[in-house]
């Protein structure tokens, strides 16, 4: 297997762990049934999102590594940050 298809593969896995946490997360909102336990489990699902999308971001820039100069590695690496703390 390539470099770029395990990247590619990992980022993937990554987003689908994400995907059934955030599924996961809504039933048991609705099994639940109460308003302050959905904000709280609202509130653990407003960190693992910034979480994953740098891990997913981190995991793409080493992927990338071979192919880009680091003028531009750290300018996408710059990117991902400033997409980081806008969603904060």
């Amino acid at each position: 297997m390539t470099t770029e298809m395990r990247a590619v593969l990992t980022m993937a896995l990554l987003r689908l762990i994400a995907g059934t946490i955030e599924i996961s997360a809504g039933l048991l909102m609705l099994k639940l049934g109460r308003v302050q336990m959905a904000l709280k489990i609202n509130s653990m699902l407003g960190l693992i999102g910034p979480i994953i999308l740098t891990l997913v971001g981190a995991v793409g820039l080493i992927g990338l590594s071979s192919e880009l100069s680091w003028s531009r590695l750290v300018l996408t690496a710059l990117g991902v940050f400033l997409i980081f703390l806008g969603t904060r």
